[in-house]
């Protein structure tokens, strides 16, 4: 006998018992068939539809199948993952920045949990003479020769988060984060909301949509851009290029969360999923490229501007160097984001198979702009799971000047990984559109905690820079930050991405040949 047999003929003669005994003793009894009657009904309906063959083999019980594996997530990561597994942060990470947002001690006990011995376990190299640090507070000033208003950037800024992707109470939580430690948050390419206008710094990202600043068929409208440029809370320009999580495909904002308000934001039609295009209208090629980030710059009065990318086909990128020596047009800042940067909505082999991973990018971009003499010019800015002092170190070493962080803020605000960014149905009302969600997000709580997250954390990285006895970060170097390679060796960062002869000695045509 067959498991579906087995459970129909159970379900009928389980109904057929009960109406017996209300037909010889008592009608009270007819209330019982309240639960196996429509049971019976189902398993003989799955028993004849076509669409699911589990449901079909096993009515009734292959629900189990389906309610275990909806709360698969929920159980591994509260019951079976260590503190060290889990991606893409371990719960490790993620209770250092609970911990350090809600100002609670984070210590931890009884010695690393982690295997030095592991291949890929990353250090860096302490002194004996440790220095001491005044200013916590670590800046960058982005902004070359043709910059009218230089920015004073803190290292440790807040990523690009669209309002829509993310919730009303979320972004002002952030903006007022920012606002109070005085560091950057960059809008995302959503458009600026009101919920950025909070009193923090912006950053503002123009995508390929031109959201915030686009005509009605979608092209780049720069009057537009000049009225929201002339605000005084916008820093900073950056175009977006490409992301870690998705290059080459675009943003997506699902309907669900495309409301009225969000719709009015980006100047798109409400209750639509609305998809930003692979490329830009607005330049096809390096050199049109680079004299688009010139208008900007002209539109804007000549505030920073810059530009992002994940780094995929490396001749492009020299290709865009090459542009920037022919105009002598050059971005104020370059952001490089990494193929394990974070997205609410992506198609799998998107996040998982394109792009370069950040540290080789980001060495990559470095040893190029080195090699065409563009350094000098342009300040780097990374972003890819950077949530702790050490995470920032790691990419000062490499050439960065700044960090992002999105997924560390989000953390911040009470993220706890569930997973659900493409649902609108986030838990504890970070990234979704449902009142009744989002507004379990208190902004008086959660914007302190924004804000001495990123203080924790600096605090951390010049402890971290006392201990290495770097003074500034300039004295950043990455000859003293290793990684066991193999069972057997391990190389410095200087070894593994720039070579042991130095950073870069050779010209950009020595360079070119020794890359390809």
């Amino acid at each position: 006998m067959t498991v579906r047999k087995l459970i129909l003929g159970t379900m009928t003669v389980i109904n057929l018992i009960i109406i017996s005994f209300g037909l010889i003793f008592t009608p009270q009894w007819f209330w019982l068939l309240v639960i196996p009657m429509p049971l019976l009904f189902v398993a003989i309906y799955h028993s004849f539809q076509h669409k699911h063959a589990i449901l079909r083999n096993y009515p009734l019980v292959g629900y189990f199948r389906y309610f275990f594996e909806s709360i698969r997530p929920e159980l591994r990561q509260y019951f079976w993952e260590s503190d060290t597994d889990g991606r893409p942060f371990n719960r490790r990470q993620r209770s250092i920045v609970y911990q350090r947002a809600k100002n609670q001690r984070e210590t931890v006990a009884f010695g690393m949990q982690t295997d030095p011995q592991t291949v890929g376990n990353e250090w860096a190299a302490h002194s004996v003479f440790p220095c001491h640090i005044d200013n916590h507070d670590l800046r960058t000033t982005v902004g070359n020769g043709a910059c009218k208003h230089p920015y004073s950037l803190s290292v440790f800024n807040i990523s690009a988060m669209s309002y829509g992707a993310l919730s009303k109470t979320a972004i002002t939580a952030l903006n007022k984060g920012a606002q109070l430690q005085n560091f950057a948050h960059n809008t995302g390419e959503g458009g600026i909301s009101d919920y950025h206008n909070s009193g923090g710094d912006l950053i503002w990202q123009v995508g390929t949509g031109y959201f915030g600043c686009r005509t009605h068929d979608g092209k780049f409208d720069g009057e537009l851009f000049r009225e929201k440029t002339s605000r005084p809370n916008i820093k900073m320009i950056e175009l977006k290029i490409s992301q870690g999580a998705k290059p080459g495909h675009g943003g997506i904002l699902p309907a669900a969360k495309n409301t009225p308000e969000v719709a009015a934001i980006r100047h798109v039609i409400p209750g639509t999923d609305v998809m930003s295009p692979p490329a830009h209208s607005a330049f096809s090629n390096p050199i049109e490229m680079m004299e688009f980030i010139h208008r900007l710059k002209e539109l804007s009065d000549f505030k920073p501007v810059g530009f992002k990318m994940c780094i995929g086909d490396k001749q492009e990128f020299i290709e865009i160097c090459r542009a920037m020596q022919t105009t002598q047009i050059f971005p104020d800042f370059i952001a490089i984001d990494g193929s394990e940067g974070g997205t609410g909505a992506a198609p799998l082999e998107f996040t998982d198979n394109l792009g370069m991973p950040l540290y080789d990018a980001l060495a990559f971009v470095t040893k190029t702009l080195i090699a065409f003499g563009l350094k000098r010019h342009i300040k780097l800015l990374v972003s890819s799971r950077i949530v702790t002092g050490f995470d920032l170190l790691k990419v000062i070493a490499l050439g960065a000047d700044a960090c992002y962080s999105a997924r560390g803020m989000m953390f911040a605000l009470g993220c706890i990984q569930a997973l659900k960014c493409n649902e609108d149905t986030c838990p504890v009302g970070v990234a979704t559109q449902q009142p009744h969600l989002y507004k379990g997000l208190d902004v008086n709580d959660k914007y302190v905690r924004v804000a001495q997250f990123h203080r924790n954390t600096l605090r951390a990285t010049v402890e971290i820079m006392e201990a290495c006895g770097f003074k500034t970060l300039s004295d950043v170097s990455a000859d003293k930050f290793f990684r066991k390679v193999d069972a057997v060796n391990t190389l410095s960062f200087q070894d593994i991405y720039f070579g042991r002869e130095g950073r870069l000695i050779e010209s950009h045509t020595d360079f070119e040949a020794k890359i390809f």
